[in-house]
């Protein structure tokens, strides 16, 4: 297969904001009577709050409604608006992500002495890319390696690069693939990022952070992945 290279484009300087999606409820009490779950989940409160309804720990038929459509938003199954474990999970990765704001290496985890780097963070589901210390990308949201599958931690480099590559193994579209590790690629995906379980070990992102990646990096630019996804 031949590759092909995307023009780098120039430094942008500006960090691109985590865009999480707004939860709209819809549907009333008979619809939600029929199709949900009506049992008080585990997590009941804290759903309650992150989903901006009335908190006080009891399923409501209209909780449920607004649960299930979280749920459906991000393919998290069984879709009937119970207040789970999973559920809050992926709540709780949101949370983490807009904590990070425009700061996503507050910490310093990821190597700021190496220029040009591409940072993924399976704790909270984020990658970006810095200059050194100066943030060029992101954090943008992304969705990792599934328990099984795990996308490998350490120090990588892009070693091979595909803007319209097809995977054999899963049989499915990759667009800008940036293999850095074994079969293990940054590319696009149409599934949600807080989507469970995860991927089969590639670092999925939406179509314009991909697109991004694509022209900000290049075959052997370093590649660093920390952490450890929740529920691996």
């Amino acid at each position: 297969m031949g590759t092909r290279f995307g023009a780098r484009a120039a430094v942008l300087g500006v960090a691109v904001a985590l865009a999480l999606p707004v939860v709209v409820a819809g549907g009333g009490a008979a619809q939600a009577a029929a199709s949900c779950n009506l049992t008080t989940g585990p997590y009941q409160r804290q759903v309650e709050q992150f989903l901006g309804r009335p908190v006080d720990g009891k399923q409501s038929a209209a909780d449920c409604t607004a649960i299930r459509s979280f749920q459906a938003t991000h393919g998290i199954t069984p879709t009937q608006g119970y207040a789970g474990p999973l559920t809050w999970q992926t709540m709780s990765t949101m949370l983490a992500q807009r904590a990070a704001g425009t700061t996503p290496n507050r910490a310093g985890d990821c190597p700021v002495d190496r220029g040009r780097i591409a940072c993924v963070d399976l704790t909270r589901q984020l990658s970006w890319i810095q200059d050194g210390a100066t943030l060029t990308y992101g954090p943008v949201p992304v969705r990792t390696g599934k328990d099984g599958t795990e996308t490998r931690t350490g120090l990588k480099k892009i070693y091979y690069r595909n803007i319209d590559h097809w995977s054999t193994l899963y049989n499915v579209s990759m667009p800008y693939a940036q293999f850095f590790d074994g079969g293990i690629a940054f590319h696009s995906t149409t599934k949600s990022m807080w989507n469970p379980p995860g991927s089969g070990g590639c670092v999925n992102m939406r179509s314009a952070d991909a697109k991004a990646y694509w022209n900000l990096l290049g075959q052997g630019e370093d590649v660093y992945v920390y952490g450890r996804k929740p529920g691996t």
